[in-house]
């Protein structure tokens, strides 16, 4: 039961956040709503309401939504229009371009809400300048040298340790190269020579890169907020986490990152479950932040029936100063419709083998 409830917190909430962006934005701008449902309603399974124009439902199958307007070509496929004011064809394209991207800027000020609440409430770790050591991660080469908890680094490579960043500065570049280290431990000195080991990290600004470590960690000390800056905190954890998403999908387009990397909706439950079970609310509601960005990552995507590929439409149908045949339209749905089928079943078949072979 856990496990369902995660799911159902981790990705119902962006999902419905996500669609009701479509439905506020598309009710700003006059067009009409036909459908706003969260979940798919597959053989009309599921809860549905009319309420005036719109009909409301909860569908059975939890693994998204949508928001169905009249007048636009989507994943229905629906062709009819009579050209009336209400419809998303006879918008201007700014119009059509704020009801496509609403749902992806719910998405990003989900996160920017989580983010910011956790440092205002619970504050922000900010590392310690000392060089003195919190934690020695067990078999890293720190560990194996005899480096203990409390212990102050004071010379690497026979230059001097002021500040926790000086040891990161000299440590990083050095990868797999052999390097000096001193340190003291109750006033008395130790010396010993250390090989850090490569990781791969993500910077910002310069992407992912090959670092040196050698397993320690500073002491933190807790900063807390105004409102104000809380927020500010707020979004620039939202713009690292967009920037690492995306370098990320950049990666896995490359083949620098493999696509087992992938979790699809079986994958989510066992994540957030496990989320739950060892880090309690708090953790699982990070987890949903995290998710919302990476959702609203997705559905920008230049790439047919995403909304992306809309707004991709849109602009270029704005430039042209006419719509795009709705055969054509059609024919980029029905592709783009077949490499997301044949891309889910391919992360869901990848989520079945890792849970069953790889628990």
């Amino acid at each position: 039961m856990i496990y369902l409830l995660s799911f159902i917190i981790v990705l119902g909430i962006p999902v419905f956040l996500h669609e009701l962006g479509h439905f506020l934005a598309a009710k700003s701008v006059g067009i009409k709503v036909e459908k706003f449902f969260v979940g798919f309603d597959f053989f009309n399974l599921g809860y549905k309401k009319k309420f005036g124009e719109t009909e409301y439902g909860i569908g059975l199958f939890p693994l998204g939504g949508y928001v169905k307007v009249a007048g636009v070509l989507d994943e229905n496929m629906d062709f009819e229009s009579s050209g009336k004011e209400y419809e998303f064809r006879s918008k201007n394209t700014l119009q059509k371009v704020w009801f496509l991207s609403a749902g992806v800027i719910m998405n990003f000020l989900l996160a920017i809400f989580v983010f910011s609440a956790f440092v205002f409430f619970d504050g922000t770790k900010i590392p310690s300048e000392i060089p003195v050591v919190k934690q020695v991660a067990i078999d890293s080469p720190a560990y194996n040298i005899g480096l203990e908890p409390n212990d102050q680094i004071t010379s690497i490579n026979s230059i001097r340790i002021k500040t926790f960043s000086d040891i990161k500065n000299i440590v990083e570049p050095n990868y797999d190269k052999e390097i000096s280290i001193n340190w003291t431990r109750d006033n008395l000195e130790y010396s010993s020579s250390i090989i850090p080991v490569k990781q791969n990290t993500y910077k910002l600004g310069e992407g992912f890169l090959s670092v040196g470590i050698i397993g320690v960690s500073p002491n933190f000390e807790v900063k807390y907020m105004n409102l104000f800056k809380s927020f500010l905190e707020g979004c620039n954890q939202t713009y690292y986490w967009i920037c690492f998403l995306c370098s990320s999908l950049l990666s896995i387009i490359t083949g620098n990152i493999s696509l087992d990397q992938l979790s699809g909706p079986v994958g989510i439950v066992k994540i957030a479950g496990d989320t739950a079970s060892s880090g309690g609310l708090t953790a699982l509601i990070y987890l949903m932040a995290l998710i919302s960005i990476n959702l609203g990552i997705i559905n920008i995507l230049p790439f047919p029936v995403v909304d992306g590929g809309h707004v991709m439409i849109a602009l270029i149908e704005g430039v042209i100063q006419r719509e795009i045949p709705l055969n054509i339209k059609y024919y980029i749905q029905i592709t783009g419709s077949i490499f997301l089928m044949l891309l889910f079943f391919l992360v869901f078949a990848n989520d079945i083998y890792r849970l069953i072979f790889q628990p």
